[in-house]
């Protein structure tokens, strides 16, 4: 609604009526003082059409104005002069006010702004040429050669439209505002901490910026001298965002050569600064276009390899650069960068769709697995056998029995305790493989030996990893003629990775079909994928003393 009513005042702007036939028309000036030069009726033949370095001396300008028949319903008239120095204005020979203070009686000028409003007397206003005289000094920046430029209207329409104009701005500015603070907080709360959530709000808070600097001259009164400061900060927001709209593009549709395309974008921007120095208007206009070129680029290669948005986007993209090519570029540039924006956030929502299928993929498999490592220590082939096992040993030895049953009940407790738990301490992990090798012991009445060398047991790990791999060795291996099977896990750690290596020294059996891709190794895959995404490597292979399994966990 609030895009709608801006636009429409935009409309009204545009069909102001026509008050003055040569709004353009050039001044002429003369170094000097002499208050004779602000009648109507002097004659300025042999006044000069450029104004050169006056340095802090007093001159004075003269534009002749050709004024239409006014309706009475645009009394009173305004007159808006945009120039830079401390001035004094004449209409028709009539004083009608002043900006800034003029240099008098030694004291230094007290410089005016860029853009001043003045009422016309109704007595003044009749249809034909008037002349508008400028008694003016431009001590601070003598050297800047800038002209006179006029606008005739109602005078309230001088004063409202742009506190109308700034309305709807800040409207913008703090809905832009608002996007940035809730992004930062976004990815400052974000267990991920995505890139392109912060670019995308660091984008957001520089344009609420641009939009602030732009409109700064309707919230403060800014000496001409500062002028050019304020055009200068403005161009280096548009600069820095030049850069990072293609670069979110580039994250958002995994553009392969991302580094060398920014790379030239940012020469390209440097290069239009450094050959339009002080050329402001200009040079945004060209940061605009590079943007505009580079993510085109982007957009298309998306395209190309299928990318979702990919043409929503494009179109975004087209209709931005129209609106920035046929509206005044002062609004055109916020209208078709909001478009831009909302592009963007249709990318985010994108992505955050996917990301959420990802998570409640997680979720499922999260489910699934522990699932998974309740079923291995209840399944009915291992709970027959093993309370096969504890009647033989509760009638043979009842003590014997009893520890049985203790050792039995201590492995389902801890498995019962880490079941729901995604990573657990190293500690608890080899307290369920000591366990299950007491319980193992009891059933095959095999001499299992547990050995450990450089472990850090408060290392986290997924739960029943390490235990998995352990019953594979069980389950595969054969004992040595002493009736032995040892196991021995490995920990080792460098500035890139730590790895577990567990090997198992045994026989190994013949029939090893389903050891390479088993449902104990699935499991172990599932789990690392779970905890470390694609950071993690699993190898697993006969060695001459048995069997050897490494997982590697990359820390970058």
């Amino acid at each position: 609604m609030h895009t709608l009513l801006f636009f429409f005042t935009f409309l009204n702007w545009l069909n102001t009526p026509v008050i003055i036939r040569n709004e353009s028309a050039l001044p002429v000036y003369k170094v000097g003082d002499n208050e004779t030069w602000a009648a109507k009726n002097f004659n300025d033949k042999d006044w000069s059409a450029i104004r050169d370095n006056t340095a802090s001396q007093i001159f004075w300008s003269r534009t002749h104005l050709d004024l239409h028949q006014v309706e009475n319903g645009l009394l009173p008239l305004g007159l808006q002069i945009e120039a830079f120095g401390a001035f004094e204005v004449y209409w028709d020979g009539v004083f009608i006010g002043r900006n800034g203070q003029i240099p008098m009686k030694g004291k230094p000028e007290i410089p005016g702004t860029e853009r001043s409003y003045y009422s016309i007397p109704d007595s003044l206003i009749k249809p034909g040429i008037h002349v508008v005289a400028m008694r003016s000094s431009q001590s601070l920046l003598p050297d800047v050669q800038r002209s006179i430029a006029f606008k005739i209207d109602r005078y309230t329409n001088l004063l409202t439209r742009p506190l109308i104009t700034m309305a709807y701005m800040n409207l913008m500015a703090g809905a832009f505002l608002i996007a940035a603070i809730y992004y930062f907080f976004l990815y400052l709360n974000s267990k991920r901490r995505q890139s392109d959530i912060l670019i995308f709000g660091t984008i957001c808070l520089l344009f609420f910026t641009l939009l602030i600097m732009e409109y700064l001259k309707f919230h403060v009164t800014i000496p001409y001298p500062e002028f050019f400061t304020r055009l200068e900060v403005i161009g280096w927001l548009t600069f820095v965002n030049a850069l990072l709209v293609p670069l979110y593009f580039i994250i958002q549709f995994n553009f392969k050569k991302g580094l060398w395309l920014m790379l030239i974008l940012l020469l390209t921007l440097l290069l239009m600064y450094g050959s339009n120095y002080h050329h402001y208007d200009l040079t945004a206009r060209l940061y605009s276009l590079a943007m505009f070129v580079t993510a085109f680029i982007v957009v298309l290669n998306g395209i190309v390899q299928r990318e979702k948005g990919g043409l929503i986007v494009l179109a975004g993209l087209l209709i931005s650069a129209l609106v920035n090519r046929f509206l005044v570029y002062d609004y055109g540039l916020f209208i078709s960068f909001t478009i831009i924006v909302l592009c963007m956030l249709y990318l985010h929502s994108i992505r955050a769709s996917v990301i959420e299928a990802e998570h409640q993929n997680a979720l499922l498999l999260s489910s699934r697995l522990q699932l998974e490592l309740l079923k291995k220590n209840i399944q009915p082939h291992f709970i027959r056998n093993t309370l096969t096992s504890m009647m033989d040993w509760v009638e043979e030895s009842p003590k014997e029995g009893a520890r049985f049953i203790q050792v039995l009940a201590a492995e389902f407790d801890i498995m019962n305790e880490i079941s729901a738990q995604t990573l657990i301490p190293l500690s608890k992990e080899l307290e369920l493989c000591r366990q299950h090798l007491s319980v193992m012991g009891f059933r095959k009445e095999i001499n299992y030996i547990w050995e450990q060398a450089d472990i850090d047991e408060t290392q986290l790990i997924p739960p029943a990893v390490i235990h998995t791999l352990l019953e594979n060795g069980i389950t595969h291996s054969a004992p040595l003629p002493e009736n032995t099977i040892k196991f021995i896990l490995y920990y080792s750690v460098s500035k890139d990775a730590y790895q577990y290596i567990f090997e198992t020294v045994a026989k190994n059996r013949r029939v090893m079909t389903g050891r390479a891709g088993g449902n104990g190794f699935k499991y172990i895959q599932a789990r690392l994928t779970e905890s470390y995404g694609d950071k993690w490597a699993f190898t697993s292979g006969a060695t001459e003393t048995g069997w050897k399994s490494t997982i590697q966990i990359s820390i970058k």
